[in-house]
């Protein structure tokens, strides 16, 4: 057919990866294989607080909450010297995160293995959202249905007491 394209390797548009990389209003952030930040986008900037300047360099801890550090550090090592991870590509996650105001926030991510020629793991890279509005709204509202189901408990057992009190008795 004149004219059309070959239906093989697709190819991307010059500038299109730069131009994501640093647009996106999500985070996307690189660490190499020992937890250090490689990458750090505008998103990141606009989530956590921290410049690119003070993230390129900086530990992961720079975002996670001190509770959670040995655990995530566990994760972390093993994934990083067996090249396996529990989480499947494209997995949604969601934990909490730590901004540069000492705020606690609710981000979900997805997480991918970067690997060498050799496929060896050399690191990650994540994208992240902060999802704090949206998880705050859900426990105000099971909060709120706790609440109503509470008081037509109380309702129901103040009705029924009432009915047995109006009970002629024979």
């Amino acid at each position: 057919m004149a004219g059309s394209k070959s239906r093989g390797t697709a190819s991307v548009p010059h500038g299109l990866i730069e131009a994501i990389l640093g647009t996106v209003s999500d985070a996307i952030i690189a660490a190499d294989a020992d937890g250090f930040i490689s990458f750090w986008n505008p998103g990141a900037v606009r989530i956590f607080g921290f410049t690119s300047e003070e993230a390129v360099g900086s530990s992961l801890d720079l975002i996670i909450p001190e509770s959670l550090r040995a655990r995530h550090w566990a994760g972390y090592n093993r994934v990083m010297a067996t090249g396996e991870s529990h989480y499947g590509q494209g997995d949604l996650l969601s934990v909490p995160g730590s901004t540069k105001d000492g705020r606690r926030i609710s981000v979900e991510f997805t997480i991918v293995l970067l690997h060498d020629k050799g496929q060896r793991p050399v690191g990650t890279a994540a994208i992240l959202r902060d999802v704090t509005k949206r998880f705050e709204e859900a426990r105000e509202l099971r909060r709120q249905l706790t609440e109503s189901r509470d008081r037509g408990v109380k309702d129901l057992f103040s009705e029924t007491a009432n009915n047995q009190r109006s009970r002629p008795r024979g």
